[in-house]
């Protein structure tokens, strides 16, 4: 953050808005409640399974998504430091317990393990972040308009990540591989529109954010459904310990 912006210091990255108001970016707004509905349809699905006798930690990835939805709702209105902390927190709060339970559902690694692993993760990720953004926590240095990625380098893990999942679920052949695929391959073309949304600002100033959002609700949906399948067809086997 640099010296002259404080916690209320309007932020305007996004081509759809041209003003401080807070209803500057509607569609960017609203396009949000695709993760409020990718949330709902994952607990329609799981509403028999998980309340009574399922893992409830997964409730939790269930209102992340929800969270994500606030967050980025509050961050395309107010559009300003504090928001945008409401945007990143439940972002990644999300992307690392979707990490956590499908390293220890899908790679069938122990709970202590994944941990571990979490930890060093973090602990390496926090640095990284720290050292590049200058001390700025939400990287809003990194991501002002001079970057000629818009910012979007920044989810290059996530990418990596979620067709590292789809990767090892085709090896494995398993049943519920191809909600993560799909998932991987709809967050790519999210990623693309989020890319050039200055880019073509002049000719699309209301679509290509939006489309971020969306397409990133249906990623959400699908690498949901593919985890409560997983899940649910894994909790059924014998001797087989869920978390």
């Amino acid at each position: 953050m640099t010296p002259d912006m404080d916690r209320t210091t309007t932020i305007d990255f996004y081509c759809e808005r041209n003003s401080a108001a807070f209803w500057a970016e509607p569609l960017n707004a609203l396009s949000n409640l695709s993760f409020i509905i990718a949330a709902l349809w994952g607990y329609q699905v799981t509403n028999a399974r998980w309340v009574l006798t399922g893992p409830l930690v997964f409730a939790l990835l269930l209102a992340g998504s929800i969270g994500i939805g606030i967050g980025l709702f509050l961050f395309h209105t107010f559009a300003n430091i504090w928001s945008e902390l409401a945007d990143v927190i439940p972002i990644w709060t999300f992307v690392a317990w979707f990490v956590f339970l499908s390293i220890h559902h899908i790679g069938d690694v122990p709970p202590a393990r994944v941990i571990r692993m979490a930890l060093i993760t973090l602990a390496i990720a926090g640095i990284t972040i720290w050292l590049t953004s200058g001390g700025d926590a939400t990287g809003l240095d990194a991501e002002i308009v001079g970057n000629s990625l818009n910012g979007s380098s920044q989810y290059a893990p996530a990418v990596i990540t979620l067709f590292s999942f789809a990767g090892v679920m085709i090896v494995q052949r398993n049943a519920q591989r191809w909600w993560t695929v799909a998932g991987a391959l709809v967050f790519s073309f999210s990623l693309a529109f989020r890319t050039v949304d200055l880019w073509v600002c002049d000719d699309f100033p209301l679509v290509t954010h939006m489309l971020w959002h969306l397409l990133n609700g249906v990623m959400v949906a699908l690498i949901l459904q593919g985890l409560i399948w997983h899940i649910d067809r894994q909790r059924k086997m014998p001797k087989v310990k869920t978390l």
